[in-house]
């Protein structure tokens, strides 16, 4: 079973179902009806597992061209954790610099199928 890791916990965690924004896998891409575990920093000594949930939607999104950035809906961007689609954008630009530019980036909406946390 695959991981999906969180930086913090977002309040969107504490919906039954909720989006994340990934970028697509090398090794198998994600695909509706996959279970994954989601967990807090997963590569780091703190890392807690949050619990596992379905993937029940993927909707593919690019976030950047050369000329234009790709700008969520509002509803998008505060239902994803973030004060306002500018403010996504921006963290997405910090984090995933170029590979912005390059790749498209799924969102996929995920239902929990047991939670450890809220």
């Amino acid at each position: 079973m695959r991981i999906i890791s969180f930086t913090k916990k977002w309040q969107k965690l504490s919906n039954p179902e909720f989006t994340t924004f990934r970028f697509p896998r090398r090794d198998r891409d994600w695909y509706i009806g996959e279970v994954v575990q989601l967990y807090l920093r997963n590569r780091t000594p703190q890392r807690e597992k949050l619990g596992e949930a379905e993937i029940i939607n993927k909707e593919v999104r690019k976030i950047a061209t050369a000329y234009e950035p790709y700008r969520p809906t509002e509803a998008e961007a505060i239902a994803d954790g973030f004060g306002s689609s500018v403010e996504m954008n921006v963290w997405f630009r910090k984090t995933y610099g170029s590979r912005i530019f390059e790749a498209p980036v799924y969102k996929l909406t995920l239902r929990w199928l047991n939670k450890r946390v809220d």
